[in-house]
């Protein structure tokens, strides 16, 4: 078993950059436990039960956080620490349409405020769940991360769906930067 780990010191460990986000997809770093850290369905970070207040510091772990198959990580250059992940490590709380029709570009805005246009880089999802039929909608946000998108965001998601035709059926959906995302079948 592995030492506790320092919350304190794995903030230290961050690389401060004037832009964009660490490359913690090119770190081979060796794994030093899980932290009782959590990120709740509803894009809440706890840590030890508690949730973390301050938003500046969620925004800077947001930066460090890695999935790696179904697993969720805190990678700095020093230490790899383990985190638990509800459902999506981001929620997507607010949207913005420019334009409309099949040029329109619906951007979202993350729970720790970053900006994501969907597109054919930043694809947007649906699942539905079998037992209860209701839509789980879900943003890539960067590399294998994902946003859930929030209730409300999503009700304004359908506001914008229209129908296209795909393989012969017809499609709810929405259009952003030129690709169409289904919903779901039209009823």
């Amino acid at each position: 078993m592995s030492e506790p780990v320092d919350v304190s010191n794995l903030l230290a460990q961050i690389p401060r950059a004037d832009k964009g986000l660490p490359p913690v997809h090119l770190w081979d770093t060796a794994f030093c436990g899980d932290i009782d850290m959590r990120i709740a369905r509803d894009g809440i970070w706890y840590y030890m039960g508690t949730p973390i207040g301050r938003k500046p510091m969620v925004k800077l772990f947001s930066t460090i956080i890695r999935r790696d198959g179904d697993e969720y990580f805190l990678i700095t250059p020093v230490e790899k620490v383990g985190i638990k992940v509800d459902d999506a490590p981001f929620v997507a709380v607010a949207l913005d349409v420019e334009g409309v029709g099949e040029q329109q570009v619906l951007r979202f805005t993350t729970n720790v405020d970053e900006s994501v246009s969907a597109g054919s880089e930043h694809p947007l999802r649906f699942v539905i769940n079998p037992e209860t039929q209701e839509p789980a909608p879900y943003l890539h946000v960067r590399r294998n991360l994902e946003a859930l998108i929030h209730r409300n965001v999503f009700y304004q998601l359908i506001e914008l769906a229209v129908v296209a035709e795909i393989d012969g059926q017809n499609w709810l959906g929405v259009w952003s930067a030129g690709e169409f995302f289904p919903i779901g079948l039209e009823p």
